[in-house]
């Protein structure tokens, strides 16, 4: 018997919740991600075997987040919490944390994960100073800008998610060696895509690019922020514009979250391009996961160089 495409419609509407739940097991963890990049990263170890929900958006200053009652209660419900640490979220996750309730992800917990512990941290400060501005004390926590980073961090995700999760521990054993192949085939590309940045002198908005320069050569000569975290002055820009008359730069570089308007005062006046890069998946149209986030980041930073 034929059916007609109302019968269709209403028996598709049936069947989507069994749909749903075969897409997320009821076995599914439940993850709490504090950052775009490491909810991608769980999606990508994790597949259906988790559910993730990410706290912030790639245009929102992840120092800076509101603690709302939406996130608490994610927090409650969550089996594991990945976060970057490093102090990064010093100033809303321990409110979180501490409102949440929940014994299971608490620091020093096998539910609650921290990517910078995976990683060799830079610009750790010599002094600790409140003066010096936003300074972290464990070093610059934005270690998502390197995806040799990302590799690290994978790996350690992956074993947590098998030690909280053993009996799909195979399956994140698989997903892991999946993403490794196709994350170490991109990043050759991107490494030698990228060869001719070496050595580009440009200027930062926010101190946030260390591990990108690092993995790519570049060369920081001016911040536009005085001091991180603090928003630059006037006398400051044209302190850094006769800067550049001495040490000239071929672009100035801010995250897609930052308010544009002191680089492109600096830009207009040095006669340099302002690249605005993703700084995380969503950070732009094309940024739409790890992969997207460097295929768009390197073709941004080789536009401005040209």
């Amino acid at each position: 018997m034929q059916m007609s495409f109302s019968q269709w419609k209403q028996a598709g509407w049936a069947v989507l919740p069994a749909l749903l739940t075969l897409a997320t097991p009821a076995h599914a963890l439940k993850v709490f991600a504090c950052e775009p990049e490491w909810a991608a990263l769980t999606r990508e170890l994790a597949g259906s075997q988790a559910s993730v929900y990410t706290a912030t958006q790639a245009l929102q200053d992840p120092h800076l987040v509101q603690a709302k009652p939406s996130l608490i209660a994610a927090v409650r419900n969550a089996d594991l919490v990945v976060c970057t640490g490093a102090e990064l979220e010093v100033a809303w996750l321990p409110l979180l944390l501490r409102q949440a309730g929940n014994p299971k992800v608490q620091p020093g917990q096998p539910g609650h994960f921290e990517a910078a512990a995976s990683v060799r941290m830079l610009d750790v400060p010599a002094r600790l100073d409140r003066a010096d501005g936003d300074v972290h004390a464990e070093g610059n926590p934005h270690i998502q800008t390197d995806p040799r980073n990302i590799a690290l961090v994978a790996v350690s995700l992956a074993h947590r998610l098998s030690q909280i999760d053993p009996a799909q521990a195979r399956a994140y054993e698989a997903r892991l060696a999946d993403f490794n192949r196709r994350w170490g085939v991109a990043l050759q590309r991107w490494s030698q895509e990228a060869a001719p940045l070496r050595g580009t002198p440009i200027v930062v908005q926010h101190k946030g690019f260390p591990y990108l320069e690092n993995w790519l050569g570049l060369k920081q000569v001016a911040a536009l922020e005085p001091k991180p975290g603090i928003e630059p002055s006037s006398s400051h820009l044209s302190g850094v514009l006769k800067q550049l008359q001495q040490q000239p730069a071929k672009m100035v570089i801010r995250a897609a979250y930052n308010d544009g308007r002191g680089a492109q005062w600096l830009a207009e006046r040095a006669k340099l391009p302002v690249v605005v890069l993703p700084f995380t998946v969503g950070g732009s149209e094309r940024a739409k996961d790890l992969f997207g986030l460097f295929d768009d980041t390197v073709a941004r930073l080789l536009a401005a160089a040209k």
